[in-house]
């Protein structure tokens, strides 16, 4: 009977030809394989080549976020060939809208995902090298800021910010970027630090410190290298958290004031005339819930192409 070999069977004499992948090579061939993170990475680009690009070349960019239709009855109306998205209670395009509030959410989701990493690495990297008592005072107090309520807790950081009259935070943006970074760098921390306790006893790290290697090359050219595969999933989660945080405080009043355009100032104000005009609430809420679910699919994604126990 006749046997049927696997497709990616190799005979032993086209091993010698075939090239080693490595951990990068080998996860991105394992990554673009997850449909569902592909579809994520695909609408992403689709999302931000139209926010950051189509919003000011092109079709897309007839309106400004700020611009009124003084038309006759332009007021509140529904999506059509003038206004793809309708029209809010003063005129102005949702769509151009929305594509603002759009550039607003990656602008902070972003920028508090370098910031949490950066902190969280730091913070990470003193706990598992500082010794036993600055360990202990360390994650005792990450335990702290973990376990206060997200959004009670950056309320009060942005109160004790705003009134610092601090140059750096002057900028609406710039100050709840850092009041959300300063709530969400404890997943980061703990991450780091659990990943260099645990390879700080591999054979490769005994192996320098053994040939003299000081401690902090150790940390940044043997250790950090090794911890960025969980660490770049964690990041890739934080981004719509801090979107969705964002909207959250738009949402109550608190986030971006206007006339900025984010969108938790657009579901906010458009849930005022919901009665009228349920497409003011229902476009920014889907952009919302789109930027989420597409940086999620692409951090399972990269949580299965990074994790050596999925080959």
């Amino acid at each position: 009977m006749a046997t049927t070999l696997p497709a990616d069977y190799l005979a032993v004499g086209d091993v010698a030809e075939t090239k080693y992948r490595g951990l990068w090579s080998d996860a991105w061939r394992r990554l673009i394989r997850n449909r569902l993170s592909v579809i994520g990475a695909v609408v992403l680009t689709g999302i931000l080549l139209l926010a950051f690009v189509g919003a000011f070349v092109g079709p897309t960019a007839r309106y400004t976020a700020q611009e009124i239709d003084t038309s006759a009855d332009q007021r509140q109306t529904g999506p059509s060939a003038e206004h793809w998205f309708g029209t809010d209670q003063l005129g102005r395009d949702i769509f151009a809208r929305v594509l603002e509030g759009i550039r607003v959410s990656i602008e902070i989701g972003l920028g508090t995902a370098t910031l949490v990493l950066l902190i969280g690495v730091v913070v990470g990297s003193a706990a598992a090298f500082g010794g036993k008592m600055s360990d202990n005072l360390v994650m005792r107090f990450t335990d702290v800021m973990f376990s206060f309520p997200d959004i009670l807790l950056i309320l009060l950081i942005r109160e004790i910010l705003i009134n610092r009259e601090i140059p750096i935070l002057s900028n609406d943006r710039v100050l709840i970027i850092f009041a959300i970074s300063l709530t969400a760098w404890t997943t980061i921390a703990r991450l780091v630090r659990g990943q260099m306790l645990s390879l700080s006893e591999r054979d490769y790290v005994l192996a320098a410190r053994a040939l003299g290697a000081s401690s902090t090359s150790v940390v940044y050219k043997h250790m950090l290298p090794n911890t960025l595969g969980p660490v770049i999933v964690a990041v890739t989660f934080a981004i719509p958290a801090a979107i969705f945080a964002e909207a959250a405080l738009s949402f109550i009043g608190l986030g971006i004031p206007p006339p900025a355009v984010s969108l938790g100032e657009l579901v906010k104000t458009g849930y005022v005339v919901i009665q009228r005009n349920a497409w003011a609430v229902v476009f920014p809420a889907a952009a919302i819930s789109i930027l989420m679910l597409c940086f999620t699919f692409i951090g399972d994604g990269l949580r299965d192409a990074l994790d050596p126990r999925t080959r």
